[in-house]
Parts: structure tokens; sequence; C-alpha cells
């Protein structure tokens, strides 16, 4: 096991990550932060969510961008708001004891001319969702010019929100002479599409193994139960947790929406966040469930991505993910920093297969609920 000075990272990072309680690169930190660290070639990094991307693309870029120039030299493109503002967040945090390096995030549901307004001021690494940056670009408040260093995250949701022709205008607008990271769960034609055009022929392509993402603290379980009984399930679940906080996850916006209202029915301490929903609301209900005001969050894939809360005990799948990959995050947002958590699926009797074989592709074990 390599240590982040090993790997090439300076002092004043190593103590920021370490204050961060990050003492350990995971696989795929080890593997792309000496070749990032380079800056000679193009990178494809297939990895799972939670297996610590963000480190792996963020502590590089915060080495080679130089914060003597005012110029945005470094460029983060990822799926979601939530996303940019966790990387963002992550960002920072870093470069605590390092060089003033300026991270900003630009997203949509955020007004514009507040986001213009701060980008006034120097800048070296920009994160954006791909709209709001062609947005920002059409208005002349954002130049690539000196961009140096792009990073796509999460480059297969993108594409799956319909971010792809974002993505090519973006990428045509930087110059020829840069370094193009792209990490990705999964390759669908799009993705590959996009690395044939603008990556290097000979770029570097590292795959990180499916059970990488899931964390060894968790423990995984279902329950088998009618969908006619599966609030009453849940209820009682929930009774056995009183004193505790959780993630409750669906596959769709109505599904999420018409649970949060049978669980306020029943007085619980709850609240949906999903992708319908205006950026003002979506911080609110955020902000009262980091502070604790309420014990659970139910919400849909998508509007989840990016999400970090501290000290959550359980996750509880309504229904089913939609993608392996999707269960990764999902369970990921309990067992944090060392903690231990509980991923629980409600599933129907014809489910059970589907779940045996998404812990055979996922190399995790998992029981019926005692």
């Amino acid at each position: 096991m390599s240590t982040f000075s090993e790997l090439g990272i300076k002092e004043g990072f190593v103590k920021g990550l370490n204050e961060l309680n990050i003492f350990n690169p995971t696989e795929i930190q080890q593997k792309a932060i000496p070749e990032l660290l380079k800056a000679d070639n193009d990178f494809v990094g297939q990895a799972q969510t939670g297996t610590g991307k963000t480190a792996a693309f963020g502590l590089p870029m915060l080495h080679l961008v130089n914060p003597k120039r005012r110029e945005v030299q470094g460029l983060i493109l990822a799926p979601t708001r939530e996303l940019c503002q966790q990387i963002a967040k992550q960002l920072f945090k870093f470069t605590k004891y390092s060089d003033k390096i300026f991270v900003e995030a630009v997203y949509g549901g955020a007004p514009i001319a507040d986001q213009i307004k701060r980008l006034e001021r120097p800048t070296h690494i920009i994160v954006a969702t791909p709209g709001r940056l062609i947005d920002l670009m059409s208005k002349g408040a954002i130049s690539l010019t000196d961009v140096q260093y792009v990073a796509l995250d999460e480059a297969d949701e993108m594409l799956s929100m319909g971010f792809k022709d974002d993505i090519v205008k973006i990428l045509d607008e930087i110059r020829a002479s840069r370094n193009i990271w792209l990490f990705s769960a999964t390759m669908p034609e799009g993705i590959k599409q996009i690395i044939k055009k603008f990556l290097r022929p000979d770029a570097l392509r590292i795959q990180i193994s499916r059970n990488a993402g899931v964390n060894e603290n968790i423990t995984h379980e279902f329950l088998i139960c009618n969908s006619k009984d599966k609030v009453q399930e849940l209820m009682h679940f929930l009774s056995y947790h009183k004193d505790e906080r959780g993630m409750i996850f669906c596959q769709t916006k109505r599904a999420a929406q018409t649970l949060n209202k049978q669980l306020q029915a029943r007085n619980l301490s709850v609240d949906v966040i999903e992708g319908d929903m205006g950026q003002r609301d979506r911080d609110k209900v955020m902000r009262m469930f980091k502070s604790e005001k309420l014990d659970l969050l139910i919400a849909t894939d998508i509007a989840a991505r990016g999400i970090d809360v501290k000290g959550l005990n359980f996750v509880l799948h309504y229904q089913l993910p939609q993608q392996a990959e999707y269960y990764t995050h999902r369970s990921g947002r309990t067992g944090r920093a060392g903690e231990k958590g509980a991923s629980v699926l409600f599933i129907s009797e014809k489910e059970r297969e589907k779940v045996f074989e998404l812990a055979k592709t996922l190399k995790f074990k998992v029981k019926p609920l005692n």
C-alpha cells in the first residue's frame, strides 16, 4: 500500500487529507495520481461511485495549476449540482495547508448573475454542469482559452442525462494541447465516441474492479414483502430504529413523492429530494437533513448524486436500483469514515434472484433481514 506522499502528493495536501481522516489511497488513487501528475497523456478510468475518484483527479489538478496566474487552468465537468458542490468543497479542504487555489462551482438551478459575479474574481479551477457552463460561455463570463486539464466525472451519467452535445461543444472549445481525464462507471457507445474524438489514441486506461466500491463496513440484507404491505414493513423497520438516521431510495420521482406523503402522514421526520425540485427547495431540505432536523431523506438515484452526510446508520432500498452501480452509490451513503452501516432491500419474491445477481456482480454477501 503506497502513501499519498509516495504517490507524489505534496506535504501541504497530505496534511489537508489527514485532517479529513484520509490516510491511505484507494486503488483508483494509487493508479491514477502518479500518471496524472506527469501531465503528458490523456486518461480513462473506469471506476464505480465511492472509489475515491474526486481525489484521484482533484489532487493532480491542484498540483498542476499555477496559483500565481489568474486564468482558469482546470475544468471539471460533473452531472449534477450536488456533485459539483461536493467536488468543489473537497478541493477547497485539500488546499487548507497549501498555496491558495481558487475553485468555483457553477451549475443550473442557481441564479446565473451571482455565478457571473463570482467568476470575476481570480479562478483557477471551475467545477461545472455542462449546461450551465455552456450558458456562461455564451455570455462571455468564462473563457476556456487557458484550460490545460479537463476532468469528466461520471461521464456515463452526464450522457444519460442528455449532456453529450454540450460536452462535445465544450471540448471543441478547448485547445488541442491539453490533458483530458475521463472517469466513468460504464463505457456505453456514446462514451467510446467521445474518447475516440477527443482523447489521444494512446490514452492510459485503468479499470477498477466493481467490488472496490462496496464498503466492507456495510451489512447487506433483504426483506421480502408484497407491494401492498411495503409501507407497513417499512414502518415496522423504522420503529426498531427510532433513534437512527438514514436514506430511503426510490426509482422514480413519483414513487419518492408518494412515499414521502405516506410517511409524513404517519408523523415521521422525513422529506424528499428529487429532480423536479427547485434549487432553493433542494438546498432547504439538505440543510435540514445535514443539521439533523430530519431523520430520514427519501431520494431518487440522480437527485442523490454527490450527497455526503455524516453519521447515517442505514440506507433502505424501497425500490431496486435500475443499474448495479446505483446500488454502490446508494449503499455508500452509510458506513462512511470507518463507521458501521446497514443496506436493506425491500423486495418482492420475484426480485429475490435479482438481488442475488446484484450481490454476485458487486461481490458482497447478502442475507435475509432478521
